[in-house]
């Protein structure tokens, strides 16, 4: 009897780290179901995007990014997207920019479909990129640069009303 509960357990733990196995792999073990085909993206920067980040239109993955090179003329990065197959009527304007989920979440490319009746086809490179936004140089620029509008010091005389400024209301009553 005892046997029997031990072999249980270890059966229900065995079980346990293959759903946790599948369910942390997105359900493919190295090999996709129905294929996928590769394009290209040409990103100035990349932030923190990774190979095995999702390729998504609308909220929904369509795929995963295979692998990130540097372009040793341009000094681009170039990611590699596998697509699966069943989206490959993908039109030719579509857009990619680097997105990330939530404030601090994962990154990954959204892409955005265009208008056009051609597609892309594979091993195509993406014309229209965005590249990712850093969101702490932009807080710091925006802080240190004082938000674009800066008021004026202690130290500056007030600017001069214009002569044909009208005369404003001090709160005097007539």
């Amino acid at each position: 009897r005892l046997e029997f509960a031990v072999g249980a357990f270890l059966l229900l733990a065995l079980g346990s780290l293959l759903v946790l196995a599948i369910a942390s792999t997105n359900g493919k073990f190295g090999f996709a179901r129905g294929g996928t085909y590769e394009l290209t993206a040409r990103f100035s920067n990349l932030g923190q995007l990774r190979p095995n980040a999702p390729v998504k239109i609308g909220g929904v993955t369509i795929g995963r990014v295979e692998k990130i090179d540097l372009d040793p003329v341009k000094f681009d990065s170039i990611a590699t997207l596998a697509i699966e197959k069943r989206y490959a009527e993908i039109p030719a304007d579509t857009s990619a920019a680097i997105l990330t989920g939530g404030l601090l979440g994962e990154s990954y490319v959204g892409l955005s479909p265009g208008g056009d009746v051609e597609s892309l086809q594979p091993g195509e490179e993406i014309a229209f990129t965005s590249p990712a936004v850093d969101l702490i140089q932009m807080v710091g620029k925006y802080m240190f640069s004082g938000g674009g509008n800066a008021a004026p010091s202690a130290d500056e005389p007030p600017a001069a009303a214009s002569p044909d400024a009208s005369p404003r209301d001090e709160g005097v009553l007539p």
